[in-house]
Formats: structure tokens, C-alpha cells, sequence
């Protein structure tokens, strides 16, 4: 069962200032999403939470690409520190359309796993309304699942 949330995260107050890009909303932004997210937790010594950070990154950056085209075809990736041990990806695109979780992927899909996927490797994820778009986001710590 997805355990997205619509509540709006809080605000962080932290040492480390938010990590953010705008990019294109096109398929090669997934590879620069990743290569961005990796580079913060790197920066930010939290090596542990490289993989599943990178994996969700990949996911939302997807997701807005494929369902979030729009003619001001732009996305935002923010990455956050929520704590000394956990942060946040977010992606922000310009598509004031939810995304919803459907029916479970068939074994043969190629496609529909995505925000499964993040649900499973996140601590919590969610999506904030905006009035020119969405907001989608997901937090990572040491277990994936665990009550944030």
C-alpha cells in the first residue's frame, strides 16, 4: 500500500542550504537528477542514502517527464536535509495534475511501478499542490518504511 501524504512538509532548519536545479523536462534531466542527488549526499557525508535518494530521484524526474509535459516544459530538483540522517527529493514540474498510484503493474508492464517503487524506499513521500503545478517528494533515511 503507498503511504503518500498530502501534507505539506515542514520546514527544515538546518546547517545545509537546499541543493536545487532547474532542468529541461526531457529524458536525458533523469541522468543530471541523478548525477545532482549523488553529489549532494556526497557533499553532505551521507553515503548511505546514495542509492535509494539516487532511485527516487530517478522515479520523480521519470514521472514528470513522461506525464507532466506541458509548453513551459520545465522541472525543479531539490534536494534537502531534513536531519542529520535523513533528507529530501523533491521534483517540481508545472502540471497542476495529481499523479495517482493505479492499479498494480502487471508481471509484462514496462511501465506503472514508479511511484510504488519510491513508496518503498522512502520513509514518506507525498505531493504538494501548487497553484502553477505539483510539488513531489519523497524523504530517505536509514530505513526505508520507518515513520518519519
Amino acid at each position: 500500500m503507498l503511504n503518500a501524504t498530502s501534507r505539506r512538509p515542514e520546514f527544515y532548519f538546518t546547517t545545509e542550504p537546499d541543493q536545487s536545479r532547474v532542468l529541461p523536462c526531457a529524458p536525458e534531466s533523469v541522468a543530471v537528477a541523478r548525477r545532482l542527488v549523488a553529489a549532494v549526499l556526497a557533499r553532505w557525508e551521507l553515503p548511505h542514502l546514495t542509492d535509494r535518494a539516487v532511485l527516487i530521484a530517478s522515479e520523480l524526474v521519470t514521472n514528470a517527464v513522461v506525464h507532466a509535459r506541458t509548453n513551459k516544459a520545465s522541472i525543479r530538483v531539490i534536494v534537502t536535509r531534513v536531519d542529520t540522517s535523513r533528507v529530501q527529493v523533491a521534483v517540481t514540474d508545472l502540471d497542476p495534475r495529481l499523479p495517482t498510484a493505479g492499479k498494480a503493474a502487471g508481471p509484462t508492464a514496462t511501465h506503472g511501478r514508479g511511484l510504488a517503487l519510491v513508496a518503498s524506499l522512502s520513509e514518506c513521500w507525498g505531493v504538494v499542490p501548487l497553484h502553477w503545478g505539483k510539488s513531489v517528494w519523497a524523504e530517505v533515511g536509514s530505513e526505508p518504511g520507518a515513520p518519519a
